[in-house]
């Protein structure tokens, strides 16, 4: 279930309550926080923004839903998904200032909070011919949001650590220049215990086959089921010995995309999405889309990113975003 993190606009903000004591008492667990407000809500999950008194900031807040707080498989993804987060220390991924299990609510983790959207939007809004937005967004300016988001991967590629969800939904674009890659829950972590991919599938099967008459394309509008459209076939199969590989096709199917303003795999419904995936190459962006700006050799990269066979495809993020970088 995709959360919508952050606010989406900038809001003018001025620095106060910098100058006072510190409270004589911080409270235990979520207590220390105040003024909360809810953001978002998923299957399983919360997110609100409240105020640290301590710092002097608002920040953001992920729990459990109070039907999940006892539950010991929900608790300990939910602290996964913390801790992934929070060690992933980089400019592009979202910082992490606490993490704590609660008297009342349970396992959260806090975070910072940024104005923005996330990169689909902008997406779709070059789709429909907004002229803004394709100003503001020129190739070589999505070239370099997805540069970006690869980077968080390949450095939690070299830390053992597989997003598994990459799409422009999970990119974040920030009002100040930042690039942010969001979404850590169903990461992969090298040396431990793997129960996300069943569940994951499950979940996915369950909401996209109730909406498979109502997918729409990419032009469309409208709001769209995103993750399966990026899937690697090694996860459409199921299989548990995926690497940093399947992220890089995740990202080529998110080149394709930017440049296309088209999605490569998309069928009449999940089934269908998912056997083109596996069996069905598509057309390169020039020829999907040409009346589209492509840099020379985008075909190329975009096509390899893309491959069937992991072994096919770049070997490492570092040699995507290199190769991403080149087009320039």
């Amino acid at each position: 279930m995709c959360f919508i993190l952050f606010v989406m606009q900038s809001e003018p903000i001025l620095l106060s309550g910098t100058d006072p004591d510190l409270p004589r008492e911080v409270a235990p667990g979520l207590k220390r926080y105040r003024n909360f407000r809810e953001m978002s809500r998923g299957g399983n999950g919360l997110l609100r923004s409240c105020f640290d008194p301590v710092a002097g900031r608002t920040v953001v807040v992920k729990t459990l839903l109070p039907k999940c707080c006892n539950d010991r498989g929900e608790r300990r993804r939910l602290l996964r998904e913390a801790r992934v987060t929070a060690q992933l220390q980089h400019p592009n991924t979202v910082p992490v200032y606490d993490v704590g299990n609660d008297e009342q609510d349970g396992i959260y983790f806090v975070m910072k909070r940024i104005s923005g959207e996330n990169f689909f939007e902008v997406i779709k809004r070059i789709a429909t011919g907004d002229e803004a937005t394709i100003r503001a967004y020129p190739v070589k300016r999505r070239l370099s949001i997805l540069v970006d988001a690869c980077q968080a991967l390949a450095y939690a590629h070299v830390r053992g650590v597989i997003h598994r969800d990459v799409k422009p939904e999970n990119i974040w674009v920030g009002n100040f220049g930042e690039v942010i890659l969001l979404d850590w829950g169903v990461a992969k972590v090298w040396g431990h215990t793997d129960d996300t991919d069943s569940i994951r599938m499950s979940v996915l099967r369950t909401e996209h086959e109730q909406e498979s008459s109502q997918l729409q394309t990419l032009t469309g509008g409208g709001q769209r089921p995103g993750t399966p459209l990026y899937m690697s076939p090694e996860q459409v199969e199921g299989n548990r010995g995926i690497d940093e590989r399947t992220d890089i096709f995740s990202a080529g199917v998110c080149l394709y995309e930017l440049l296309a303003i088209r999605e490569p795999f998309r069928g009449r419904n999940i089934d269908e999405t998912f056997e083109n995936i596996k069996l069905r190459d598509p057309e390169p962006p020039s020829v999907r889309s040409p009346d589209r700006e492509m840099p020379a050799g985008a075909d190329e990269v975009v096509m390899k990113a893309i491959q069937k066979r992991p072994g096919a495809r770049f070997q490492t993020m570092r040699d995507f975003i290199a190769a991403i970088e080149d087009l320039g």
